[in-house]
Order: C-alpha cells, then sequence, then structure tokens
C-alpha cells in the first residue's frame, strides 16, 4: 500500500462521519452512552522522542480537494483556533499513522503536523489544559484546527458544546518545559480576546472596500476593514464580528461559502 493510499480508510470514515453529523459537528451521543466515564484517572500523553509513522508522513495528500503538507518538524508550532473531536464512530479504526483509534487514549488528529508530534492542548474559555499525542490527520472540515479524542475533549471540558477555542502548542520531548497560556478571558492586558470571520485580505484598500460591500448583502453583521502592516506594507483585512460563538460563526461561514466566498476562516484576537 502507498503512503498516500494508506489514508484512504480515514477518508471514506470522515465522510460518512460528515453525513451523519451535519458537516462533521460530533455530538455528545459519540462517546460512551449512558456510562459516565471516569477521565480524571487517565494521565496525559508522556511526551518522549519517537521516530516518525513511516505511512503517516507523506511529502502531501489531499483530501475533498485541497493538499496538505506535514510539517518537517513541530518545533515551535503554534496555533489557535477551534477544536473538535471524535469518538465512538471512529473507535477502533485505523489512523494516517496505522495504529488503532481508541477514543479513551489521549490522542488528536491535526492536518499538518508530523505524526507523531505532543502538543499541549488550553481550553482559552477556562483554561483547562491537556497534553496529547497527535497521531492521527484530520479534522477535515472547515475552521476547525484539531480534533479531540473523546478522553481529551472531555478533560478540556468541551463535549456537550462539541467546539472549544484553544492553542495547540507543539512539545519538544528533549525539552518538554512550556510557557504558561493566557485564558480566553484575558489577553495579559485585562482585554478580552474577540472571535472573528475573515473573508478575505488586500494589498489595496479599494478591493477590501468592493468584498465588504458584497460581504454586507449577504450576511446581517458587523464587517469590518481591519489595516495592518506587514513587511513595511498594508494589508486589509475583511472581517466579521466580533461573533457570539463558533456556531454562529460556523453559520456565517457556510452562508459565505454557499454565496461564493471560499475559505471564509475563525480568527482569535
Amino acid at each position: 500500500m502507498s503512503r498516500v493510499t494508506s489514508f484512504l480508510p480515514l477518508y471514506l470514515a470522515i465522510i460518512l462521519s460528515m453525513l451523519l453529523n451535519g458537516c462533521g459537528r460530533v455530538s455528545v451521543e459519540d462517546g460512551p452512552g449512558q456510562r459516565d466515564i471516569d477521565v480524571s484517572a487517565i494521565p496525559d500523553a508522556t511526551p518522549k522522542v519517537e521516530p516518525k509513522s513511516r505511512y503517516g508522513n507523506p511529502d502531501s495528500y489531499v483530501v475533498f480537494g485541497e493538499r496538505y503538507f506535514p510539517l518537517e518538524s513541530g518545533r515551535g508550532f503554534v496555533e489557535r483556533g477551534v477544536a473538535s473531536w471524535y469518538g465512538e464512530k471512529f473507535h477502533g479504526r485505523r489512523t494516517s499513522s496505522g495504529e488503532t483509534y481508541d477514543m479513551y487514549a489521549m490522542t488528536a488528529a491535526h492536518k499538518t503536523l508530523p505524526l507523531p508530534t505532543y502538543v499541549r492542548v488550553t481550553n482559552l474559555s477556562n483554561n483547562r489544559t491537556i497534553v496529547v499525542r497527535v497521531n492521527d490527520r484530520g479534522p477535515f472540515h472547515d475552521n476547525r484546527i484539531i480534533d479531540l479524542s473523546y478522553t481529551g475533549a472531555k478533560k478540556l471540558g468541551m463535549l456537550k458544546q462539541g467546539t472549544a477555542l484553544v492553542e495547540v502548542r507543539a512539545i519538544d520531548p528533549v525539552q518538554p518545559t512550556q510557557s504558561p497560556v493566557v485564558a480566553l478571558t484575558s489577553d495579559g492586558a485585562g482585554n478580552q480576546l474577540r472571535l472573528f470571520l475573515q473573508v478575505g485580505a488586500f494589498s489595496y484598500r479599494d478591493n477590501a472596500e468592493n468584498l465588504k460591500k458584497q460581504v454586507v448583502e449577504i450576511a446581517d453583521e458587523i464587517v469590518l476593514i481591519e489595516e495592518v502592516i506587514r513587511n513595511g506594507k498594508p494589508i486589509y483585512r475583511v472581517r466579521l464580528g466580533p461573533l457570539l460563538d463558533v456556531a454562529h460563526a460556523d453559520r456565517l461561514a457556510f452562508l459565505l461559502a454557499d454565496a461564493g466566498f471560499e475559505h471564509p476562516h475563525i480568527v482569535l484576537e
């Protein structure tokens, strides 16, 4: 089996799950049913030096027409965005690394981090934090950056909602000490962090203004144009928000994508 085709069982499972769960959203029912599993007794993953998965790190791979390029190293990797989780429907299936998915283990799926990579995931709403071992690919749902196991999601307090705003920080197993993460309730200066949906970014303000006019006609939301400087040059970002929550952002993203705007993405600031 080739390195790319080894992903095919996972792809088919993901497609089926998305059809069953409304574009990939997982419900509490994907957990252990009526049983209340005490996850406090399950320890976090322990970072250690491991060889890369033979099958889980192709030069690139394609899902739903989009090509992804796995990283050579996770060193210094930090990302903020939306976490989701996957459970019973995938339990016992083969992961992209060739291992068997265990919903009760402290594992996760990521689109581009090397397999395996150890990461610290912090729920920015409640400051709960866990360490998981990334051994799978996903999530292939727009505006999701990591898929956690059932146990990881429960430890972070995100089972009922299905998603959480998180920071993902790769751990160097040789030097696993991590700097503290600031919770969503504060950016360190006492200011509330906010959720936006970004539709586009341009070098010229006229292009941003044109896009803003189109978006206003579709979405009944505040649409902003923010100017930032990158490499000494202005960039004009078209954003909706601040938004109430991830579900709100998802509805707007679907609405805009259906109108032909490609890949509106969630931004935390």
